[in-house]
């Protein structure tokens, strides 16, 4: 037998008497139970028992109406509270337990800008563990870089299909210690948006995997091709024979304010043993190699880096976009946030997503 639910717009739930708690909220997680036998609903759950017909009404106590499904969703206020049903629903139907983040019935809420808790497969929301804080958004809403966090994004298309993101905090390191036989003073000239370096030692190249050869030159030296980058912070090391503030200055002509940034992020990779190298082929800044011992027996690049300044706002698509094409070449999308006037590598956030099939 259905039971009926009394919709209290003061208190914002939906309480259900009779055989309630043990029919949803023991069983099946949804609600906390009040005195009795007695439950309170979240709107969004009340509507996913009513869509599935365990729910035969809501009155609403202010006007005495009583409502079906169609009816108590196109009361709901929002303009949110129709994605936030289709990732409910999508939710549980894959077995998982989800309630309203901000409830208090919710142990150890994730809180900040997250929509439910999830909870892991078998618990529920007394159980005091959270798989992941899910935060939702339609396919036209966009994120601020300073309001990513931990947890999942769901993003609701304009056809009503979901792709869920992991999102993570990510700390870049390698094994690969980059400055511990960098020469002195090689010879280098500064062309138009690159730098030639004249025979270098082998292993600034072949281990640790400075520039590119410049091919057909009979010598037992390679000549190197270095980007801007490369060289910059090359001769902030003195490696090479050209003023460091030079290059930057050529930098920031080539590339403007992006340079800095960039420079920035590629001296933090190099400084926590990470190699980068130009991603210009993945539509991103860097591809990056955790452990480089010999060029010739590179392995995998294992991230595509994307650099923006902290206040940078993203677009739901340009996200599909880097995700799916680094999912395709077997690589984790990561974003580095980097601080308006930051010093060195000081201020930079670090973010990965990749796609998640809950």
């Amino acid at each position: 037998m259905s039971l009926e639910g009394r919709f209290d717009a003061d208190e914002g739930v939906v309480r259900v008497g009779g055989d309630a708690r043990q029919r949803y909220h023991d069983s099946r997680g949804y609600g906390y139970p009040l005195e009795g036998n007695e439950i309170a609903l979240a709107p969004v759950e009340a509507a996913h028992l009513l869509y599935r017909g365990d729910l035969e009404a809501v009155v609403n106590t202010a006007s005495g109406d009583r409502l079906g499904f169609r009816a108590f969703i196109a009361r709901e206020p929002g303009d949110d509270f129709g994605v936030r049903f289709l990732v409910y629903a999508d939710l549980r139907s894959r077995g998982f337990y989800l309630s309203p983040a901000s409830e208090p019935w919710v142990s150890d809420p994730p809180g900040g800008e997250a929509d439910f808790a999830v909870f892991p497969r078998g618990k529920g929301p007394g159980d005091g563990e959270i798989a992941y804080a899910l935060r939702i958004i339609g396919e036209r809403t966009d994120i601020p870089a300073a309001e990513l966090r931990e947890g999942v994004l769901a993003v609701v298309d304009e056809e009503s299909e979901i792709t869920y993101f992991e999102v993570g905090s990510r700390d870049p390191t390698g094994t690969s210690n980059a400055d511990a036989s960098l020469p002195a003073g090689c010879a280098a000239d500064l062309l138009a948006d690159r730098v030639v370096v004249w025979e270098p030692p082998l292993d600034l190249y072949e281990r640790t995997f400075y520039g590119q050869p410049l091919e057909g030159r009979e010598y037992d030296e390679p000549t190197l091709q270095c980007s801007l980058l490369e060289a910059a912070y090359l001769a902030e090391r003195g490696a090479i024979d050209l003023e460091p503030g030079t290059v930057r200055e050529r930098g920031r002509e080539v590339e403007g304010e992006r340079f800095d940034r960039r420079l920035s992020v590629y001296t933090a990779l190099r400084e926590r043993g990470v190699v980068p190298k130009t991603g210009y082929k993945f539509g991103a800044d860097f591809r990056t190699y955790a452990d480089v011992e010999s060029v010739e027996n590179l392995g995998h690049s294992e991230l595509l880096v994307r650099v923006h300044p902290a206040d940078y706002v993203f677009e739901p698509r340009d996200l599909a976009l880097d995700v799916r094409l680094a999912h395709g070449v077997r690589k984790t999308m990561v974003f580095a946030l980097v601080a308006d006037g930051a010093e060195g590598t000081d201020g930079i956030e670090w973010w990965s997503l990749e796609r998640l099939t809950p």
